[in-house]
């Protein structure tokens, strides 16, 4: 697949490839950073076919799943009914409250000025108190060969850290982490906050 610009087709049409296009399993970092926290509202965004979402779900969060596309989001409509999927479009609209948890796993987008955007709205949708995590493919998966993806829509947590007012969030963590049992990736960046001051 061309990679142009990674819009709702783009995304729809990566889906249509397959009729499944992940494990359906939590991502483990997600695992790893939230299992400690009290459940409350949560919005994951990017969940794709909902495996995220579901995992939050099913261990007491009130879970929002929403994601650009279509195609992904009737998937994850047939695996759970418990989380309130939603079709949204953060390059055009912001998330329709705050949360306790707001979530993003692996949300990349060309231009790399709609990605800045929807991190920044990402981090918006946080309420007081509440906890903001993004996990992405790190600027280290550029220089892996073979990777067919274009280099400028990979990140890393200190430019997620430069988007912020840090006056208004609590740094917990902001790593590359190496995976233990990587498939067609090595590097990790997780980066999540808590935020201390009202927006």
């Amino acid at each position: 697949m061309e990679h142009g610009v990674m819009d709702e087709a783009f995304w729809d049409d990566m889906y249509r490839e397959t009729t499944r296009k992940w494990s359906g399993k939590p991502n483990p970092q997600l695992v790893a950073e939230v299992s400690g926290l009290k459940p409350g509202t949560a919005l994951d965004v990017g969940c794709g076919e909902g495996a995220d979402a579901i995992w939050l779900a099913e261990r007491g969060w009130q879970v929002t799943g929403a994601d650009v596309s279509s195609v992904a989001l009737e998937r994850a409509k047939e695996h759970s009914a418990e989380v309130a999927w939603l079709h949204l479009d953060l390059t055009k609209e912001h998330a329709p409250d705050t949360y306790d948890l707001v979530t993003a796993h692996y949300v990349h987008l060309k231009p790399k000025e709609d990605m800045v955007l929807v991190y920044k709205r990402i981090a918006e949708a946080v309420a007081p108190g509440g906890t903001l995590l993004i996990v992405g493919h790190d600027k280290q998966e550029m220089h892996r060969h073979e990777i067919d993806v274009p280099d400028d829509i990979f990140f890393g947590a200190e430019e997620i850290t430069s988007l912020l007012s840090l006056d208004e969030w609590k740094v917990e963590v902001s790593e590359t982490r190496t995976l233990d049992n990587p498939d067609h990736r090595m590097y990790d960046f997780v980066f999540r906050a808590s935020r201390v001051t009202p927006r």
